[in-house]
């Protein structure tokens, strides 16, 4: 067996930040060196968290100056992660970068070239790339089962508390640059790049904190149309949401997204289903599993990382034109 890849998290406000250092932590191929937050008040803040215990804290300096650690995990909140980023590139590490990429796309960009110059990775932290129930949609429209695909949509709601949607309203994308972002990512995979983007940008709760907590875009193409709706204000909404892909020799629904459970409808038979509506048995992993071994693979050379800086740059692009921001 190989040795374990050592690696270590920069920041720790991320809301994927403690699923991030679980997976890291069990996974055989990564040794774990210790934790940086480079926040005080978030550093004060989980010094009590349990999901931290016997985790070693290190400055910003002790972790990126380790010349033995491979690759960084960047789970800094938001605004911080392409300052963070950038460091962990400049030092030589491989990243994984949560998403969305920052709020700067000439800082992204910068980022995704200093990466490739050095011959690092970046891995995005859009986790559905990475999702079994995705896997089969991709798979079903690249062999064209589903012919000629003419409508995507998605829905990924939740419901955030008072405490928690002042954090979410540094952005004007809202609901749709926090939440949103992971459906963005599978509709540019599928369908490329919209010509055309129209985002809708609501405040409906009843709250005064600016957060657009009710939001959906329509990415227009030349022969197909696809829809994002995300909101802050839905009850009980994990199990409902969904991804649906329709096209002129069937339909593929994904509902609930996580664990996933996958619906396939055929006007006929092909690859090996029948036509009409039937269940598509798909496996339940974990979140961020799959993540995490894949990118030990492509640091060993065991693989070939299989998202480039240009698709990810699109995503980012994509995402700002939907959150009603253009720097194109």
């Amino acid at each position: 067996m190989s040795d374990p890849i050592r690696c270590g998290l920069l920041g720790a406000g991320h809301a994927h930040a403690m699923g991030k250092l679980d997976a890291l932590r069990d996974s055989s191929d990564y040794e774990l060196v210790g934790v940086c937050e480079p926040d005080e008040a978030i550093r004060t803040r989980l010094r009590g968290d349990e999901r931290l215990e016997g985790v070693r804290w290190l400055t910003q300096e002790e972790l990126l100056g380790d010349g033995s650690v491979a690759m960084v995990a960047v789970e800094s909140t938001v605004p911080h992660l392409l300052e963070l980023g950038r460091a962990a590139i400049d030092a030589g590490k491989h990243i994984h970068l949560d998403k969305p990429a920052g709020t700067s796309l000439p800082e992204f960009r910068s980022l995704l070239d200093a990466a490739a110059d050095r011959d690092l990775i970046v891995q995005m932290g859009y986790m559905f790339r990475y999702n079994s129930g995705f896997d089969f949609i991709r798979h079903a429209v690249a062999e064209g089962w589903l012919g000629d695909v003419y409508a995507v949509h998605g829905s990924m709601c939740t419901e955030v508390s008072s405490d928690d949607r002042e954090a979410l309203a540094f952005h004007p994308g809202g609901m749709m640059y926090e939440l949103g972002c992971h459906l963005l990512d599978m509709i540019v995979l599928l369908l490329g790049v919209p010509p055309k983007v129209t985002p809708f940008l609501r405040h409906d709760g009843g709250h005064f904190d600016g957060l657009n907590d009710n939001t959906m875009v329509v990415f227009e193409y030349d022969r197909a149309m696809a829809t994002i709706e995300s909101s802050a204000l839905e009850a009980d909404a994990f199990p409902k949401r969904r991804f649906k892909v329709a096209g002129t020799g069937g339909t593929a629904i994904l509902e609930p997204l996580e664990p996933p459970a996958i619906r396939l409808c055929l006007r006929e038979p092909v690859g090996g289903f029948k036509a009409g509506w039937q269940d598509v048995p798909v496996d339940d992993a974990p979140r961020y599993v799959g993540d995490v071994a894949d990118l030990a693979r492509c640091i060993r050379g065991e693989a070939t990382f299989a998202y480039g800086k240009d698709h990810d740059f699109e995503v980012q692009r994509t995402l700002l034109r939907a959150s009603g921001v253009d720097e194109a």
